[in-house]
């Protein structure tokens, strides 16, 4: 009789344990999901860069230069490669410049495309469709052009910018190089990066205004909070997902700066004027010293990494808070 109908406390007790486990089992499958989610994604990807990333790491412990590129083989040495650039006054210098680089200019980009965005959310539909057009241009411009452009623009002798400053009576700009001075060459070069970057910011921080609830603004209005205050307690909270991806992507992009500094300074930069992408690349082809380049591009990839980590885990924070 006991074996076919089970007692009423142990009826009871089973939903009551169902219950204790489901949150449980429902949090595990929540913060599990975005991790299946990533991994066809994360799949392809490895599979395309996996031989070249270990080809770049073992390259990284050998000896490799010209001889060694003729045999196709390299010398081992262990970390003698990393151990020479950690001990180069050169490589943190141009670490340093790269981290200060990546900081102006994401910040710059953040700030200006953020404000272009509050524009377009107040401009009219006429209005908004020719500065939209405008952004989409200057996006869709190839990097190499739009370089080259600039360089035309700040030309020492041809330049435009140089012929409008002096045309204004700001100054005698003729024949006035940009880069001879450091601060006003890098001033150049980030502007061009900046100008490159605003219409992506621009255009997604656009696109999250159009969903901030119209209901939140106008009661925060009503309660008395000025523009500021609304865009600083309600709009920038529900727009912090995209404001982390954003930043994410602009690191990663600005950090490994490359063509716009090589291509400017006519492929021959100066060292004031190395990143961490032209020094490994000056290491490893103009030198031929492709172990050590190799280490280089390591601590560049690793030293990515760890910044990014900081607002990738404030995606995941934000994932889980909802």
């Amino acid at each position: 009789m006991s074996s076919r109908f089970p007692s009423v406390a142990a009826t009871v007790a089973e939903p009551a344990l169902a219950r204790r486990r489901r949150p449980l089992v429902s949090r595990l499958g929540s913060r599990a999901t975005p991790y299946a989610l990533l991994l066809p994604a994360t799949a392809v990807i490895g599979a395309v860069l996996a031989y070249p990333l270990y080809f770049m790491v073992r390259l990284s412990f050998e000896h490799y230069g010209l001889f060694q590129l003729i045999r196709h083989k390299g010398e081992w040495i262990g970390t003698q490669n990393y151990s020479e650039i950690f001990h180069d006054g050169t490589f943190w210098h141009v670490v340093i410049r790269t981290l200060l680089f990546t900081t102006v200019a994401v910040s710059l980009t953040m700030v200006l495309g953020t404000l272009i965005a509050l524009l377009l959310a107040q401009l009219g539909s006429f209005m908004r469709l020719l500065l939209t057009a405008g952004l989409i241009f200057v996006w869709a411009t190839p990097v190499v052009v739009a370089v080259y452009i600039w360089r035309w623009m700040v030309d020492f002798e041809f330049g435009f910018v140089n012929w409008l400053l002096t045309y204004l009576h700001l100054g005698d700009f003729n024949h006035h190089d940009w880069f001879v001075n450091v601060w006003s060459g890098w001033g150049v070069i980030t502007a061009l990066v900046v100008w490159g970057a605003i219409p992506f910011v621009a255009i997604t921080v656009y696109a999250g205004l159009t969903q901030v609830p119209k209901e939140l603004v106008e009661a925060a209005s009503i309660d008395g909070a000025g523009a500021w205050r609304i865009f600083r307690d309600v709009t920038v909270p529900l727009l912090k997902p995209i404001f982390v991806i954003l930043i994410s992507l602009s690191i990663i992009w600005d950090f490994q700066v490359f063509n716009q500094v090589w291509i400017m300074l006519d492929e021959q930069p100066s060292p004031d004027y190395y990143t961490m992408a032209v020094y490994a690349y000056h290491t490893s082809f103009q030198t031929s010293e492709y172990g050590l380049g190799s280490a280089i591009a390591i601590v560049m990839v690793a030293i990515m990494l760890v910044v990014s980590f900081v607002y990738i885990r404030q995606m995941v924070k934000i994932g889980e808070a909802k």
